[in-house]
């Protein structure tokens, strides 16, 4: 029996660092039917700031118990943000909170960890700020805590700990332990040295595949739900390999995927690791199947939020008329808004010729701006064929229409949903969504080619 004919509907837990959504999907089109959403909050008590894992514990269960009754599912899928990672007690409860990965840690941490960790070659994963790498966390908890630590019996990747919550079984999966933790090597597929150096091999649950059935959804919880069947609990994924995998199923390399939440990712499936910049933030990720994608990333969506709550709100149609003037003024803004990560490690944010500038002039430059950063982010992976762009910036049209002009290349728009919930799906055997993607979207805008020299230079000036 397929997937499709044994599900009728799945449920997918999808937990972003800005939003958490418990979402239904029909199993035969792809499509969500019912959607409960929630913000995702970070706690500052304590030691350091960490997730509120038992509101969003709250918040799942009582969107699961809701939905066995209306529109009723037969499975669960998971998909969650990356730089994550539990730290269980022998008990199955949290040995330490949850640490929020945009903690900044003390220099010598920071210093001590620099020395531990392995090189670029070995993992294709950068050195980043904060807790973006897994590794430097768990640094971190070990070497400031050790008491606390010193509970921790088992290590779990992120999605897992729900599923392990929702199931009873403890595993770690190859996307989250290959989204720049340190903690995976990419071409061997097993643990890189890293976990031996921090003394915490023994630890790390088993790694099993993000396709793996870890079993039904244990009785008592299934019992407090209403579930009156068996559900079984898939062992989930990586968010921006859930949004990536519809693509690796339904085309065929090489193209691009620009998946656009928090943070903007880049893929450039079909090509190669050997020119990654780890000083520019692009790294191998791990797709689902376990093979290594050249990935690069910024802040884009964090920018986009900032950016527009200071500038205020304006129509859509004004800010697509004001794309060419603001383009022949040369009003434009450099990076960084969201310092720390992006492919120009460094720069202040700054504003070019805006002086007397309207406020959908500036929120047209806003998105040329993040276009130029993703033409930057896709040439830094030697991205090819057409660009695939999943998300919040599919709705936007400036974005797209400067990308294909900026890249001279076809532009997918695949509005809607962020993709991560379809691709958390896909995990079940069920077929990919039907699209609503737009035609192929090839742009010329006049004078953008300067604009964009005018930008570079900038840039180093």
């Amino acid at each position: 029996m397929s997937a499709t004919q044994a599900y009728r509907h799945i449920a997918v837990i999808d937990i972003g660092k800005t939003n958490a959504k418990v979402v239904v999907l029909d199993a035969e089109t792809g499509g969500e039917i019912a959607v409960v959403k929630t913000a995702n909050s970070v706690l500052k008590s304590g030691s350091y700031p960490h997730y509120d894992i038992e509101r969003l514990w709250d918040f799942i269960i009582s969107a699961l118990k809701g939905f066995a009754r209306v529109p009723g599912f037969d499975a669960i899928s998971i998909t969650t943000h990356g730089a994550s990672a539990v730290m269980l007690a022998a008990d199955g409860s949290l040995a330490m909170p949850v640490l929020d990965y945009e903690h900044g840690y003390p220099q010598a941490i920071q210093d001590t960890y620099a020395r531990l960790r392995p090189g670029f070659a070995e993992t294709f994963s950068p050195g980043l700020s904060v807790g973006l790498n897994v590794g430097a966390q768990i640094h971190y908890l070990k070497s400031t805590f050790p008491a606390d630590f010193a509970r921790v019996a088992t290590i779990l990747t992120y999605p897992q700990y729900w599923a392990f919550r929702l199931s009873g079984i403890a595993t770690n999966e190859v996307t989250s332990l290959g989204c720049h933790t340190d903690l995976w090597n990419p071409t061997t597929q097993s643990y890189s040295s890293l976990v031996d150096t921090l003394g915490i091999r023994g630890l790390m649950a088993p790694v099993r595949s993000a396709f793996d059935v870890l079993g039904p959804v244990l009785p008592a919880l299934a019992a407090s739900m209403g579930l009156t069947k068996s559900v079984p609990v898939y062992c989930g994924i990586h968010d921006s390999n859930a949004s990536l995998l519809p693509h690796l199923v339904e085309n065929e390399a090489p193209f691009a995927v620009v998946s656009t939440g928090t943070w903007v990712i880049s893929f450039g499936v079909g090509g190669d690791l050997e020119h990654l910049d780890p000083a520019r933030d692009t790294l191998a990720n791990v797709d689902a199947y376990g093979r290594a994608v050249p990935s690069s990333r910024f802040m884009g969506g964090r920018e986009f939020e900032l950016l527009a709550a200071e500038i205020g709100a304006v129509a859509p149609e004004a800010i697509e008329a004001a794309l060419e003037p603001a383009i022949s003024k040369g009003l434009m803004l450099l990076p960084n808004i969201a310092e720390g990560s992006g492919p120009f490690p460094g720069s202040k944010r700054r504003w070019i010729a805006d002086h007397a500038a309207s406020n959908a002039e500036r929120l047209a430059a806003v998105s040329l701006y993040l276009a130029l950063m993703t033409e930057a982010c896709l040439g830094l992976i030697g991205a090819k064929g057409p660009i695939f762009v999943e998300g919040p910036f599919a709705l936007n049209r400036v974005y797209l229409k400067a990308l294909s002009a900026l890249t001279n290349t076809d532009v997918i728009a695949l509005p809607g949903s962020t993709g991560t919930s379809q691709g958390a799906a896909l995990l079940t055997g069920i077929r990919p969504a039907t699209t609503t993607e737009s035609s192929p979207l090839r742009a010329e805008l006049t004078g953008l080619i300067r604009y964009r020299q005018a930008w570079r230079d900038a840039l180093i000036s």
